[in-house]
C-alpha cells in the first residue's frame, strides 16, 4: 500500500468514526432502524468489504466521491457535492454568461441528463433537448459527476470549445457533439393571434421580467381581438422560480396560489394580486416533459386554482430553491431547502411533477404511410417547431377552449392512467 493510499485510508477512518459518533447523537437510540447509526454502520462495514475483498484495491477517493454523488442523487437530482478544487471553478464560473451552451441539467439514469435548454443557444442549435443524457465532457464521463461541475464544465470552465458523448431521446447509441460555446441568449417572447380571437404567447424562457413581457403580449393580443388564450410553457425549463409565480398572478386576480417550505424554510405563501391581473379569458396552458422550475410552478398554481386547464405531457420535476452549503475542507453541497407547493397536493411540484387534466404528446405525429420508412429524427423534430397554427397541440388546446375537456381525458386523470417519469432515475 503506497504512501498515497494509507493517508486516505486514515482520513477515511477518521472520517467513519466522527460520522458514526454523529449518527449515533442523531439516532438517539441504537435500536431504532430508522435512526442515522445503524445506516453509518451499514455503509462502514459494506466500505471495510469493498477494501478486503474486492477484486483490485480501489482509489478509495473516488468510491467515496461515487457514493457521496449517488447518496445526494437518490434524495436530490439536483444537488451537488463538489470537492475544493470544483468548488474554486465553480465559484468562478457559475455566474458567466460570456460563454455558455444553454442547458438546463439534472441528474439522469447515474450520469447528467438534459432538462431543458434555451432556444436559440449553441445546445439548441446542435438539437440538444429533454430527454438527451451526457455521457461525458471533454472526455470526462459525467458517471458521478456533480450536476454542478457539468453545469460549469458548459460555461466555459474548460474552453470556449465542448465536446460531448450524448445519447439522444429515443436512440440508444451515443453520438459526439462539439458545441462552440457562446454569449447567453434571451429569446423574445412569441406571440400571435390565430383565427382572430385565441391568444397564443410562448415565454421561451422565465428569467427575470419575463412576466411582464408576457403581460404586455397579452394586452398587444387582447387589443386585436383576443378572447381567449393559450399559454405555451412547452420546454420552458430555464429561468427563476420566482418569475413563475409572477407569471401565475397575472391570470388569478385574489387567493392562495402555493407556497415555498422545507425543514429549515419557514413557510413562505404566495398570494394573487389584483393589481397584476391582466386577463379573466378562459385560459389552456401547454406544458410537456421540458416544461419545469418557473413554468412549472406557474402551470400547478394555474390549475390548482381552476384557472386554467393544462393540456399536453407531465412536466419534468423540477420547483425549489437550492443553497451552496459550505465544508470545512473548502469542499460544498448545493442541496435544495425548500420546495413549492399547491393546495390540495400531497406531494410538492419537483417530487410530482403537473399532471395534465388533457394527456397529450407533443411527440404525435401523423402515421407514415404504407411501406414508407419510419425513421424518426429527433433533432429535426426539435428544430422544426411547426407554427401555432398547425401545431397538434395548439389545435387540441383550442378544441379544449371551445369545447370543453373530454370526458375520457377527465376519467384519466382522476385514475392517474398516465405513464410514469421519474424526472432524474
Amino acid at each position: 500500500m503506497n504512501s498515497h493510499t494509507k493517508i486516505a485510508v486514515v482520513s477515511l477512518s477518521l472520517m467513519m468514526v466522527f460520522l458514526l459518533l454523529v449518527g449515533a447523537l442523531l439516532g438517539k437510540n441504537k435500536q431504532d432502524s430508522k435512526g442515522a447509526y445503524p445506516q453509518l454502520s451499514v455503509f462502514t462495514e459494506v466500505l471495510s468489504r469493498i477494501k478486503s475483498e474486492y477484486v483490485e484495491e480501489p482509489e478509495l477517493s473516488s468510491v467515496t466521491n461515487g457514493a457521496l454523488t449517488g447518496m445526494l442523487e437518490a434524495i436530490d437530482p439536483y444537488a451537488s457535492f463538489l470537492n475544493a478544487d470544483q468548488f474554486f471553478e465553480y465559484e468562478k464560473f457559475k455566474d458567466s454568461t460570456a460563454n455558455v451552451a444553454g442547458v438546463h441539467l439534472s441528474r439522469r439514469y447515474g450520469m447528467i441528463g438534459i432538462v431543458g435548454v434555451v432556444p436559440g443557444s449553441a445546445a439548441d442549435v446542435a438539437g440538444l433537448g429533454t430527454g438527451d443524457v451526457v455521457e461525458s465532457i471533454n472526455n470526462i464521463s459525467t458517471r458521478d459527476m456533480p450536476v454542478a461541475y457539468a453545469d460549469i464544465l458548459l460555461k466555459g470552465a474548460r474552453g470556449n470549445e465542448v465536446k460531448m458523448a450524448v445519447i439522444r431521446l429515443g436512440t440508444s447509441a451515443s453520438e459526439e457533439v462539439t458545441l462552440s460555446l457562446s454569449k447567453a441568449v434571451s429569446p423574445a417572447v412569441f406571440s400571435r393571434l390565430i383565427e382572430g380571437k385565441y391568444g397564443y404567447v410562448r415565454p421561451e424562457v422565465l428569467s427575470t421580467g419575463r412576466s411582464q413581457q408576457v403581460a404586455r403580449a397579452i394586452r398587444g393580443l387582447a387589443g386585436e381581438g383576443a378572447k381567449q388564450f393559450i399559454l405555451d410553457l412547452r420546454n420552458t425549463s430555464v429561468g427563476d422560480d420566482a418569475e413563475g409565480v409572477k407569471l401565475a398572478d397575472l391570470f388569478v386576480d385574489s387567493g392562495e396560489l402555493g407556497w415555498l417550505e422545507g425543514q429549515k424554510v419557514p413557510k413562505m405563501v404566495f398570494s394573487a394580486s389584483p393589481a397584476t391581473t391582466v386577463t379573466k379569458a378562459p385560459l389552456v396552458v401547454l406544458t410537456n416533459r421540458g416544461t419545469a422550475n418557473g413554468a412549472e410552478i406557474a402551470a400547478a398554481a394555474l390549475l390548482a386554482v381552476k384557472r386554467a386547464e393544462v393540456v399536453g405531457d407531465r412536466t419534468y420535476g423540477d420547483a425549489g430553491t437550492r443553497k451552496v452549503v459550505n465544508l470545512d475542507d473548502g469542499s460544498a453541497l448545493i442541496l435544495t431547502l425548500g420546495k413549492y407547493y399547491t393546495s390540495g397536493a400531497k406531494e410538492s411540484i419537483q417530487d410530482r411533477g403537473v399532471i395534465p387534466t388533457v394527456p397529450m404528446s407533443d411527440y404525435v405525429r401523423d402515421e407514415p404511410e404504407e411501406d414508407a420508412p419510419s425513421n424518426f429524427d429527433i433533432r429535426d423534430f426539435r428544430r422544426n417547431r411547426p407554427a401555432p397554427e398547425v401545431d397538434k397541440m395548439v389545435r387540441k388546446a383550442i378544441d379544449v377552449l371551445t369545447n370543453g375537456v373530454p370526458k375520457d381525458d377527465q376519467v384519466a386523470v382522476r385514475g392517474q392512467r398516465l405513464l410514469p417519469l421519474a424526472p432524474a432515475a
